[in-house]
């Protein structure tokens, strides 16, 4: 039995091609001899275990290590000849292929055979791999796809920057529209000059730097200014037409005094006329020379309706563009008797600081309605109430005044002055003048 084994084992081993690795035939080798040790030494254990060793134990002992060397001097050739037959078939390429087995060995190959080996014997064909699937936001290698680039993105983006230009020019213009009327300067001149109305020309001030600020508009500024005598509204008056003179021309303000253009009632439809004929002149030069115009309205409580209406149809929003661009103020003493009544009812509820404030925000609405029941002209306006002067304020008058025509600014002189006028009960610690500043000028001519 064991013989036929042998034989069959030295059959498969001698009908191997020249086609199987090296490794493969080792490992062969190896594990038939190991085999046959095994089963030689699984045999020597059994007949160990017996108490008395038998001859064909030994002899079987024997054959397994004759068999092994035939089988290992059977391989050895089978390789060598392998090496002859590579050896022949690096030179002549032309020869027919063998028919013996061939086996892979080391010896007696040369560098060139080696190489010729590597080609004549097929190689096992690789698994092929998969290709890894590369996206944009991983690490691979491979570039995203290139996008193409509009043409359309250039010109978004020259348009972009045709519209910062023009967004950029058109507020330097502002700026230097604004500059060109001073407004600091007048701003200046009347807090150091005007006393008493912080509030009021302070509103005055924002409403000029709103219209100001630009060229364009789609009405004219009307501001009302209503108080009671001697608060400063003529005085105002004066301020801003000589600052105006200053900065846009002599031809381009007005001060318009009803009691002086046109005394008579009877004259009132003419006066209006040629009132018109005026304004309209002088805002088609302040439309050529690119500026703004002024015109002041002084005492317009004694304006009559001929000219109220008038001026209604200039200063409303229908007119053509030249119209809009002008500003036009109003000074009167119109619902003064409001304003004194609500000054001395709040005064002791009302701190320095919110006192115009709050007159703006209870007294407009009030003005506004006694207003427009006289005329419809109020409508258009904005209406900025001035409060009564403290006896501090009329002292503040007599310094400037006494200043001006060259006297000695003695304190206890103005405050003699001061005394002689006539004021309100004092109220909350306040003292109002009933005729402000009004007596002042007389009473320093009297020096």
């Amino acid at each position: 039995m064991e013989a036929e084994m042998s034989d069959q084992d030295s059959s498969a081993s001698a009908s191997q091609t020249e086609e199987e690795f090296e490794g493969e035939m080792d490992e062969e080798m190896d594990e038939e001899m190991d085999e046959e040790a095994e089963g030689e030494g699984e045999k020597d254990d059994k007949h160990r275990a017996s108490p008395v060793p038998s001859l064909s134990s030994f002899s079987s002992s024997l054959r397994a290590v004759i068999r092994i060397k035939q089988k290992y001097q059977a391989i050895k050739k089978r390789r060598q000849e392998l090496a002859l037959g590579l050896a022949g078939v690096g030179t002549l390429t032309g020869a027919p292929a063998r028919t013996s087995p061939k086996i892979f060995t080391f010896d007696g190959v040369t560098p060139s055979a080696f190489s010729s080996l590597s080609s004549s014997v097929p190689q096992r064909k690789k698994r092929r791999r998969r290709k890894r699937v590369l996206y944009p936001n991983g690490g691979g290698c491979r570039a995203p796809p290139k996008q193409e680039r509009s043409r359309a993105k250039y010109c978004l983006y020259l348009l972009f920057a045709i519209v910062f230009i023009q967004v950029y020019n058109a507020i330097e213009n502002l700026d230097d529209h604004v500059l060109r009327y001073d407004l600091e300067g007048l701003e200046k001149t009347l807090r150091r000059e005007v006393f008493g109305q912080q509030g009021a020309v302070e509103g005055l001030l924002s409403h000029l730097k709103d219209y100001l600020s630009t060229y364009v508009h789609n009405k004219p500024l009307v501001v009302s200014l209503h108080g009671p005598s001697g608060v400063g509204k003529s005085h105002l008056g004066r301020l801003l037409a000589g600052h105006f003179r200053s900065v846009v021309g002599e031809t381009l303000v007005l001060q318009y005094y009803v009691l002086h253009h046109c005394p008579q009632e009877a004259d009132a439809l003419q006066c209006a006329r040629n009132l018109s004929a005026l304004i309209s002149e002088m805002v088609e030069r302040a439309e050529e020379e690119e500026k703004i115009p002024l015109f002041i309205f002084d005492e317009a409580e004694h304006m009559h309706d001929e000219i109220l209406d008038a001026l209604k149809q200039l200063v409303a929003s229908k007119q053509s563009n030249e119209y809009l661009n002008a500003i036009y103020l109003f000074l009167s003493n119109l619902g003064h008797a409001h304003i004194t009544k609500h000054m001395l009812h709040n005064s002791s509820s009302i701190s320095a600081s919110g006192r115009h404030s709050n007159l703006v925000k209870e007294l407009t609405p009030i003005l506004r309605n006694t207003l427009e029941k006289l005329h419809l002209l109020w409508t258009e306006a904005d209406i900025l109430p001035l409060s009564l002067l403290e006896k501090g304020h009329v002292m503040e008058c007599f310094l400037d005044e006494m200043t001006r025509e060259g006297f000695y600014p003695d304190h206890t002189n103005i405050e003699r002055l001061a005394g002689e006028i006539e004021y309100y009960p004092a109220v909350g610690g306040h003292e109002y003048s009933q005729t402000g500043c009004k007596q002042v000028v007389a009473k320093v001519n009297l020096l």
